[in-house]
């Protein structure tokens, strides 16, 4: 119980509103999309936004109340090795949701361009430039092996901004301690269907619809 309080306390709640709070036994439920299915249209097609959100997203919300419930049981029975079985599903599906939730919102179809203001002084700060820094997290993205993602966040201990991977759906506060302000998906499910085995077209892609204004936003509040 002490690992997964510790894993969803240290998750923003303002970044991941949607989640539940475990103390309380609130069922987490799945968040609207801000935009249509086919919003994104053409760098990412309605067909795999519908899937990715209503079928891939949603098993994770499903799974994540199922393993949750299960972990209640064991508490109250004081079961210690059921608890830690659960604890793979529970990252798992954890994860899942919260990265989505982040991940959705870092999308826009008024998306694309550069960013603005302080986020974009500090990419300049960080990386040398805007384009240095694109061509890092693409190539980090890319890099990934099999399923997982590329990230910005923030190293708040350090004062400034940081690229990294995580695998499967692994979230990266929880994981790294660093704060997400872009996640990009790369398990296949985010581009198969439109991209086939071509991760690169689709990282190349994917740029076109970044809700800058979100990351940002982010940014903002994480240095608060």
């Amino acid at each position: 119980f002490f690992f997964f309080f510790l894993f969803f306390s240290r998750s923003s709640a303002k970044l991941v509103a949607p989640l539940g709070c475990l103390v309380s036994r609130q069922k987490h439920t799945l968040p609207d999309l801000p935009y249509d299915y086919a919003a994104l249209e053409p760098h990412i097609n309605a067909e795999i936004m519908q899937l990715h959100h209503s079928k891939h997203h949603a098993t994770y919300v499903n799974n994540l109340n199922v393993a949750e419930e299960k972990y209640k049981e064991a508490l109250a029975k004081g079961d210690v090795t059921a608890q830690v079985s659960l604890q793979p599903a529970l990252k798992f599906n954890g994860g899942g949701h919260i990265n989505h939730t982040i991940f959705w919102t870092n999308l826009s179809p008024n998306g694309g361009g550069e960013p603005k203001g302080e986020l974009m002084e500090a990419i300049k700060r960080d990386f040398g430039s805007f384009a240095n820094f694109k061509e890092k997290l693409t190539a980090v993205s890319v890099g990934v092996q099999g399923s997982g993602w590329g990230w910005l966040g923030y190293n708040k201990e350090q004062g400034r901004l940081q690229i990294a991977a995580c695998a499967n759906q692994d979230p990266l506060q929880g994981t790294t301690g660093l704060i997400p302000l872009l996640g990009i998906d790369v398990w296949e499910h985010a581009y198969y269907l439109q991209y086939k085995n071509v991760r690169p077209d689709y990282l190349k892609a994917i740029w076109n619809v970044i809700n800058w204004e979100n990351v940002s936003s982010r940014y903002a509040t994480c240095k608060k």
